[in-house]
């Protein structure tokens, strides 16, 4: 028989409970860490997508004659600004634009938060390697910035 003095938890339970709580817990810094570079690189895949496609549908407007551009040019867009901005339309009579983006979405792993859209990615030219992009006369691929290497091993400068 028990004393009712003895009722409740004693000191070592209390400190074990404690310290499997405590496992616990750590157990699921890294993956709340994990699910949150997992979302990052999925808005920097939709992103990419979204600017790509924008610039290859400008590409298409040129070579269908629908968006003016000069002779000796690319065809592909002067600036990300202009798929946003809209481009002048041959075939509209009352002059409106052909817009490309509703949007430019930032680089969501870019740290330069201050900065427009357009500053946060690094923008390749026609003319320039892939394996060593530069800026020029027009864009012809984006590229995030971020120094950091995603999930799959790969650095996001390569996606």
């Amino acid at each position: 028989m028990r004393s009712k003095q003895s009722l409740g938890f004693t000191l070592i339970e209390l400190l074990v409970s404690l310290a499997i709580l405590s496992v616990l817990g750590l157990m699921t810094v890294p993956v709340v860490e994990v699910m949150a570079q997992r979302t990052k690189e999925q808005d920097l895949r939709r992103a990419l997508r979204d600017i790509r496609d924008a610039i290859d549908a400008y590409k298409r407007a040129t070579e269908d004659g629908s968006v003016e551009w000069r002779t000796g040019t690319s065809g592909y867009p002067p600036s990300l600004d202009i798929l946003v901005s809209g481009a002048p339309s041959r075939a509209d009579p009352k002059g409106r634009k052909v817009y490309f983006l509703r949007r430019l979405p930032p680089d969501p792993l870019g740290d330069k938060r201050d900065l427009e859209a357009s500053a946060t990615w690094g923008k390749r030219s026609f003319d320039s390697e892939a394996t060593a992009p530069r800026e020029g006369d027009d864009v012809y691929d984006v590229y995030s910035l971020s120094d950091k290497t995603g999930l799959n091993g790969v650095p996001y400068r390569l996606w």
